[in-house]
């Protein structure tokens, strides 16, 4: 039934009186302003509307629908077909759903809540108490999914409701919530684990027909919406697995506060990614649990609009407001919300309003800051009480045995010996390796010149008809000369050819980032685009019959969002090589999050496994404090049990290898790779066809054209070209110069090795582009020293400084012509003395 039947136009009223039409027009944009969706009364008023103040049978029932305990965003939707699709279902006659059901799961809820309040007392669990009608909006939620198709729903949340959630959404124990209070055994997660509102979980729903629905509850930290596009990485990989109806077979459920949701900017990008090629998931369920507070913070402190959801309204996607004690209601938008969803494949937002029965993590006391509020919360009935009056039933007796099984649930809990520390991991993920690494891990990389020949010729092939741009043709005649071995390869070829090589192997790989189709540096050209029609050709999808996927993608203007998301991506398809690039690499600042808090560490906090890779363009070329450092000490400050590989490869063979190792080897493990910038095409970083046949990445690479140096120099990247040059035009035959291309993990046996191979050298020097307090000299100087032992050792670097880089290039210059010469002087040490 279309809403234009229920609310037909009366062209027999006077001009003067609104139609029944424009009545319900006026209603379906405003109406929401005036619904009652506070459960307390007093904290979120209806607003009156001048165009709502209108009288008669068709505005009363207009009133009724939009003006109840559901206020409906949908009119700032442009497709006159979403919004007509969304009138005629809340104007029509609400479904069905199980009352004694919900109630039970109600009951269960807040009495859940209420044993750990009582057996806990003073402890932090982030109680759902308030907003209980979470749960069986959840349960309806999964039960539409599973009968429109879902075979899997991947949810995330914060901490509020979470440890409910778990046992009554995903069927995990009490004993095993409760043992995270009791804390047993804490020898079994020494220096790991996380606390119990942070970790994940997974199990299955059963849905009234029986359908089954595998559930995994993405781990998080305490950063809020941090996890949001993780949990959409993961769920594009876990659709693109399944193929061309991966949209049908995984659900995303995301579930935000009220004060987050408006606050948090990663939430924002994470938005903007849903209806974009390369991060659509088919729209996401997002669930506002809105309690009308945040910490201490009242909403007027929290959003400068009436809603918290305000932020959705940029997008076309409708907005549901729903009283949460209104069950009817709640049940009622649980399935129009996964209708719509499954219609027209868009994110929904479901902003469900509560309140908040305790301080913000029950350690608190509320009644400091909102006196008012909490005498009101104190005497007001739990959520059951008020379902349960409304069916007429008594729960005293069902109250009274959830009671006693939770009891006996806690006394398990005590007797229980140890806590799980490590994930259990889904199949895919059977043929990778955790913990330290092993030299068994390690594979051959290279290529014979007739592969690499083969993989070219496939890099520079167009359709005959494509109008290709002069220059790029240019740029593809050079390249097919590098892969005939007619002249050197530079960067740009030497990653063509092993993502190439990787996808013959049925490798797929993903990259994405700011401008990475064509690179941030010209460098690139991965898609072809016809100058007559701009339509794109991509050469690496054109490889071999039987090849693999490559997946490019030119990101939003993101950073913490889009990292997120690739993160999240590698973590449910490990056989990729999953890739993300920055524009410039001080611009990962902006995804610091993402890389504190989930790719350096999720393996030692929830025993999660990654192979995403970073690209981070660094060096110093007189462009400014923002272009110069990705910020290397960073990531080195980030270190430990071999969680991150830290690279720099300086030459275009050396990259080559590193992105094959990354991809063919069994160790998964999240790669930093310091990637160049003016040393993309440089002659000193090019390599001859000879290098990809070499069977490893060399995490060193040994002077080899002076023999038994007198001094050794010790650098990463550009610096040790300029060093070389400088060396060869002072032919000084002396000064030994090592490339460290991966500082972590710490190559200690081929650092020493090739040191060793010149037991003359008196001394010692580290040297590098960056301030002393940044880069690596801090991490470099007393592994060094250990491993130098009697040898004498020094380093060269800028003064410490509290900017990256100077902005003057001339000053750039003189800085970069005295680093240089003090590098290069024999008399170093006494001018360190002095």
């Amino acid at each position: 039934m279309s809403a234009t039947k229920l609310a037909p136009v009366n062209e027999e009223l006077p001009s003067s009186t609104p139609s029944q039409q424009q009545v319900y027009d006026s209603f379906r944009r405003w109406g929401y302003l005036e619904a009652k969706l506070d459960p307390l009364g007093q904290y979120l008023p209806p607003q009156p509307i001048a165009e709502l103040a209108v009288e008669g049978e068709t505005a009363e029932r207009a009133r009724a629908i939009y003006c109840s305990t559901i206020g409906a965003e949908f009119m700032h939707i442009a497709d006159p077909v979403r919004r007509e699709w969304i009138a005629a279902k809340l104007e029509s006659p609400a479904p069905g759903f199980d009352q004694q059901r919900t109630l039970e799961q109600l009951t269960r809820a807040d009495i859940f809540e209420q044993v750990i309040q009582s057996r806990y007392l003073g402890t932090k669990r982030f109680s759902l108490e308030g907003v209980t009608a979470l749960i069986p909006f959840l349960d309806e939620t999964l039960h539409r999914g599973a009968e429109a198709g879902a075979a899997k729903a991947v949810m995330a949340m914060s901490h509020r409701g979470r440890l409910s959630v778990m046992v009554n959404t995903f069927g995990k124990s009490a004993a095993d919530i409760f043992s995270k209070f009791e804390d047993v055994d804490p020898r079994s997660i020494l220096g790991g684990g996380d606390v119990k509102y942070h970790v994940g979980a997974t199990g299955d729903f059963i849905s009234r027909e029986g359908k089954s629905l595998a559930l995994h509850l993405v781990s998080n930290p305490s950063h809020l919406e941090a996890v949001d596009p993780v949990a959409m990485g993961r769920t594009r990989a876990k659709q693109v697995r399944y193929g061309a109806d991966g949209f049908d077979r995984v659900l995303p459920i995301i579930i935000h506060g009220d004060a987050a949701f408006a606050g948090q900017g990663i939430w924002a990008e994470t938005m903007n990614l849903g209806g974009i090629e390369g991060y659509n998931v088919g729209g996401t369920i997002q669930i506002i649990v809105n309690n009308l507070i945040g910490f201490t913070a009242e909403p007027e402190e929290s959003n400068s609009s009436r809603f918290s959801s305000d932020l959705a309204r940029r997008l076309p996607v409708p907005i549901f407001h729903v009283n949460a004690e209104d069950i009817n209601a709640v049940m009622r938008i649980a399935a129009l919300a996964v209708e719509y969803r499954y219609r027209f494949r868009t994110d929904v937002v479901i902003d469900l309003i509560g309140y908040r029965r305790h301080g913000h993590s029950e350690v608190d006391d509320p009644t400091i800051t909102q006196p008012l509020r909490y005498a009101k919360i104190k005497d007001h009935p739990p959520l059951y009480e008020i379902y349960a009056k409304q069916l007429g039933v008594d729960q005293t007796q069902r109250v009274r045995e959830l009671q006693a099984e939770l009891t006996e649930e806690q006394k398990k809990a005590q007797q229980m010996q140890k806590m799980p520390l490590l994930a259990t991991l889904p199949d895919y993920w059977a043929n990778y390796r955790n913990g330290p690494y092993k030299a068994e891990y390690e594979v051959e990389t290279g290529l014979t010149a007739e592969e690499v020949g083969r993989i070219a010729e496939g890099l520079t092939r167009y359709p005959a008809e494509f109008h290709i741009h002069p220059k790029i043709k240019k740029l593809l005649e050079q390249r097919a000369e590098m892969g005939r071995g007619e002249r050197p390869f530079d960067y740009g070829m030497a990653e063509a050819v092993a993502m190439g090589s990787l996808l013959i192997q049925g490798t797929p790989v993903r990259l994405s980032g700011q401008d990475s189709q064509r690179g941030t540096f010209n460098q690139r050209h991965s898609v072809l685009i016809d100058i007559e029609n701009e339509q794109h050709y991509v050469p690496l999808n054109h490889l071999g019959q039987n090849q693999a996927i490559f997946d490019v993608y030119n990101s939003l203007l993101s950073e913490a969002g889009v990292l997120g998301f690739e993160y999240g991506y590698s973590r449910d398809f490990p056989e990729a090589l999953v890739m993300w690039e920055a524009q410039f690499g001080d611009f990962a600042n902006g995804a610091q999050i993402i890389i504190d808090q989930f790719i350096s560490s999720g393996e030692d906090k929830w025993g999660l496994l990654s192979g995403v890779v970073l690209l981070l363009p660094h060096g110093y070329e007189g462009q400014g404090p923002e272009h110069s450092s990705a910020r290397i000490e960073r990531y080195l400050q980030l270190t430990a049990h071999d969680n991150i590989q830290v690279c720099q490869p300086s030459t275009a063979a050396q990259y080559f290898h590193l992105l094959r190792r990354q991809a063919m080897r069994q160790w998964r493990k999240p790669l930093i790779v310091f990637t160049p910038k003016s040393m993309l095409r440089h002659p000193d970083a090019i390599s001859p066809l000879a290098e990809f046949a070499r069977p490893h990445f060399q995490n060193v690479l040994p002077e080899t054209e002076i023999s038994n140096a007198k001094r050794l120099l010790l650098c990463t990247g550009k610096i040790g070209h300029e060093l070389r040059v400088e060396r060869h035009k002072r032919k000084d035959e002396t000064t030994g110069i090592i490339f460290l291309e991966q500082l972590y993990p710490w190559p200690e046996t081929e650092l020493r090795a090739a040191i060793e191979a010149h037991p003359e050298a008196h001394e010692i020097v580290w040297v590098q582009e960056e301030p002393e307090n940044m880069g690596a000299h801090s991490f470099v100087m007393p592994r060094l020293r250990r491993l130098a032992r009697t040898r004498q050792v020094l380093s060269v670097k800028r003064s410490a400084a509290a900017s990256p880089a100077t902005g003057s290039a001339k000053a750039h210059e003189m800085e970069q012509r005295t680093l240089i010469e003090l590098a290069l002087s024999h008399t170093l040490q006494e001018k360190v003395a002095r």
